[in-house]
Formats: C-alpha cells, structure tokens, sequence
C-alpha cells in the first residue's frame, strides 16, 4: 500500500511527514507544487517527492497510476487570509479545483481512505459558543470560503459515490516550519533581527492556538480509528487574544513591548474562532498533549536556530 500526502512541504504537511515515516512500513509519496510556502527540504528521508500541481489532472493521474495509493492525506493548500484578499484566483485553482481533481482520482483507482484537512475558519466567527462539527458554515473571506467549498465537494464524494473521506476541522496551528508570513513566526523573526511586529486592528481577536505536533498526532487518530464520512474538530484547549500572544512572545524573547505596532484590520477579519474538540476526544481518547508555553518555546528555538 502506498500512501499519498499532498501538501507535504509545508508547515502542517512537513510535520506529519516526518510522524508518518514512523507509522507507515509502507511507501510514503508526497506531491507538493513547491510554492513559495514550501520548501523541498522539509521532505524527511525516505518519502518520494514529485513537484505536481494538484489541479493538473494528468499529472496527478501520472501518480495515482503508477502508485495506486490507498491511503491519502489531503494537506495541499493555499491558506494565506491577506493574500486571498489580494487575489483569490490560486485559492480557487488549488482548494477547490484541486481537491475535486484528487476526489475524481480517488474515485476511479478506489483509494480506502481520504483524510481532508480542513480549518475552523469554514465556520466564520463564533456568535455564542464554541465550534462544534454541526456549526453551520459561514466562511467571511475567500480563503475560508474555498476551503469551506473543499469540505462540501468531499462530503459529496462521500455521499455520492462512496469515497472513504473523513473531515478534519483544526483550529491555528503554530510550530517549525512554518512560513514567516504567518502571525507566530512573523512575530518571532521580527523580533530576533529587531523589527516592528504588526497587530491588526485592537489585537483582541481570540484564537484558539494547537501544537503541530498534537495537530498531527490528531490526524493519525483519526485514520486509524475515525469513523468514514465523518468530520472531527482538532483544537489546542488554549485560547487568547492576538496581542496577549504577542506580549507573550515579547518577553519570552525579552525584547520590549514598543516593537509592537497597531496597524489597520483587515477586511472580514473574524473576531472570535473557538473550537471545541469534544468529539475526538470521546471517540478516539486523543487530546492535546502540549501546552502553549512549552509548544511556543519549542518553536522560538526552532526559529532562532533556522533564522535564515
């Protein structure tokens, strides 16, 4: 048996690859486009690597052919809000043209089990209590809608033609490898070389923040004993605010509370995600095994030791 990890060069994807060579005595092939998100260096020894566009059918055809793989974890992605905002066009290309492209392939050469990785932010801002897998969706930028898209196309291939999928719906997740655009890293390497650390807005809005470890000690649950056709929310139990998580990073770091600069909200920013992650943890006993001041330690290291 082969397993297919898409997405597999970047931060959430890397991650699981070098927990999946440990589990799987299988063959372990990775396709990833190699943005500019992505790094081939991430790829852990002995997982095959094949820069592959996911929405290109012949290509990933080429894949499935040669392989046959039965197992598929569906990382591949673009997840930036700001640059969603810019331009949605790539969004569009790989979360919901590519994911149907793999869902139409799985079809056809009977992959056993699709595990799509999926966000919280399908769901939009929290109105009066925590996420839950019946929230109804209500994405508010086009990042969220294109992924809040994947997961119904999925859901569809389950009902309609049987495909084997189960959905995974993870709150922000931080650790190595993941690319400085995002909030945590942006925050750690503006402060190592001195620089100011942007806040959008108030800073008050709450995220609810999950090692990528535990993200992916989740996943791996989840193939082995979740339920077809099901969706679980993975969340990291430790929620606050933008800004506290700043300071927190401030002083970890000791530098001052002046590189912080309060710069303009961006549009449809979502004020409040909060995931409860109930179900996984009745149903399969996982939960988060990290907490955030060790999860955050663990990450500054990683990035004052890959500054470059």
């Amino acid at each position: 048996m082969t397993v297919l990890v898409t997405g597999g060069a970047g931060f959430i994807g890397s991650n699981f690859l070098h927990n999946a060579i440990d589990w799987f005595a299988e063959d372990i092939v990775c396709v990833d486009k190699l943005t500019y998100a992505a790094d081939w260096k991430n790829i852990p020894d002995p997982v095959i690597l094949y820069t592959v566009d996911i929405s290109n059918e012949e290509d990933c055809d080429y894949i499935f052919e040669k392989y046959k793989p039965k197992t598929i974890f569906h990382f591949a992605a673009e997840s930036h809000v700001d640059n969603s905002i810019q331009d949605c066009s790539e969004f569009i290309n790989t979360n919901i043209s590519g994911t149907v492209n793999l869902l139409n392939l799985s079809v056809m050469y009977g992959v056993e089990k699709f595990i799509h990785v999926s966000t919280d932010e399908v769901y939009g801002s929290v109105k009066d209590k925590p996420f839950t897998e019946t929230t109804l969706y209500d994405p508010r930028n086009p990042y969220s809608a294109s992924k809040a898209a994947s997961d119904h196309f999925v859901m569809a291939y389950h009902n309609t033609y049987g495909l084997p999928a189960i959905i995974t719906n993870c709150s922000n997740n931080y650790g190595p490898r993941q690319h400085r655009e995002k909030m945590i890293p942006k925050t750690i390497t503006n402060l190592l070389e001195n620089k100011k650390v942007p806040v959008y807005g108030d800073g008050k809005q709450i995220r609810d923040w999950l090692f990528v470890q535990d993200h992916c000690e989740a996943l791996l649950t989840v193939w082995s004993g979740g339920t077809v056709g099901e969706k679980y929310n993975i969340g990291g139990d430790h929620g606050m605010t933008n800004i506290d998580l700043v300071k927190h990073i401030c002083s970890a770091l000791n530098k001052s509370e002046d590189l912080i600069e309060f710069v303009e909200d961006r549009p449809g920013h979502d004020r409040v995600y909060a995931t409860d992650a109930t179900k996984i943890k009745d149903e399969l006993g996982w939960r988060p095994l990290t907490t955030f001041e060790n999860g955050i330690e663990q990450t500054i290291k990683w990035y004052e030791s890959n500054r470059n």
